[in-house]
């Protein structure tokens, strides 16, 4: 039987074994056929030599992404264990800094492999599709980078919007007056926001249109220009709103949209304008797109889980 013995070298067994060897169970899971041994600061495994050499690869992978971030875990693992080549998880030392600093100090900064991916490809593009389901960051990465767009002045305001589309829910019905009715409906942009910049400057920059928070519809015969814009929930628009929204690009603008294709409340027959913005937008310089996945949940492991049971007994094509 062939064997490989990979020792770690100025890092701690104990953080990269995680607690309870929970990060070696899981590489036993990935490689089921070989036997995986770890103690002290050396991991042997045995078995056939060609499973050995794909260890050593994704072990190499682990163990520089243990280097420079000092974190594993099983999102981490996952992606790289997954990933077809080393240029799937790679992206530059830059994407994976802190985005901004919230509140009391808290460093945001995108944590998965994809995440990092969009804040590079944000950086190289003037629009960006963020496409995934529930729980990967789209929304939350994308207010992190509108903010520090804003802090640094590279924007003067911040546009953040939603098809105001219900989800088995009717606006008509709530109390209150439209912004009432409204302001539950933008909540997770209301709490990403909250996360990131001190109750008070919120409530001034609202207050003074630096940071504009309303439904889609009032987006229509706008020019946005020196704007970080965050189209949120895009696949519940229509081709007319999706077109309408992408032709409100001014100068200096960013565009950001974010959606999940697997969680429309549009009509019946209805084309969800996002799915349709992918296809003709595809290949045009200056666009760039990025498909998150389960394996970037960071919400309970749950969700992941959950995620990936639905996909069973749905058809999102």
């Amino acid at each position: 039987m062939n064997e490989i013995i990979i020792e770690l070298e100025e890092i701690s067994p104990k953080e990269f074994f995680g607690t309870g060897n929970e990060n070696i169970t899981l590489l036993k899971k990935y490689f089921p056929k070989l036997k995986i041994v770890a103690r002290g600061n050396k991991i042997k495994a045995f078995g056939d030599e060609e499973l050995l050499e794909e260890f050593d690869r994704r072990m190499t992978m682990l163990i520089k992404h243990f280097s420079k971030y000092n974190k594993l875990d099983e999102n981490v693992i996952e992606r790289v264990l997954t990933s077809q080549s080393g240029d799937d998880y790679k992206t530059s030392e830059q994407s994976g800094e802190v985005l901004v600093h919230g509140v009391n100090g808290k460093p945001i900064k995108p944590i998965t492999a994809n995440q990092r991916k969009m804040v590079e490809l944000m950086r190289k593009n003037d629009m960006v599709f963020a496409i995934g389901p529930a729980g990967t960051g789209k929304t939350y990465t994308g207010v992190a980078l509108a903010v520090k767009a804003l802090k640094n002045k590279e924007v003067k305001r911040i546009i953040l919007t939603r098809p105001a589309v219900e989800a088995g829910e009717n606006l008509g019905f709530l109390p209150g007056d439209l912004q009432e009715k409204l302001d539950p409906y933008m909540q997770p942009i209301y709490d990403a926001l909250r996360d990131m910049i001190p109750a008070e400057k919120l409530a001034h920059y609202i207050e003074n249109g630096t940071i504009q928070i309303a439904p889609l519809a009032f987006m229509r015969g706008r020019t946005l220009d020196h704007a970080f814009v965050i189209l949120d929930e895009g696949q519940n628009t229509t081709h007319a709103q999706m077109k309408m929204f992408l032709t409100r690009m001014g100068k200096n603008a960013k565009f950001l949209l974010t959606g999940d294709p697997g969680q429309i409340d549009l009509p019946r027959r209805t084309i969800s304008g996002l799915k349709e913005a992918l296809l003709i937008l595809k290949g045009v310089e200056g666009v760039g797109m990025i498909f998150l996945d389960d394996k970037d949940v960071v919400r309970h492991k749950l969700v992941k889980k959950i995620i990936e049971a639905y996909k069973h007994i749905e058809n999102v094509d």
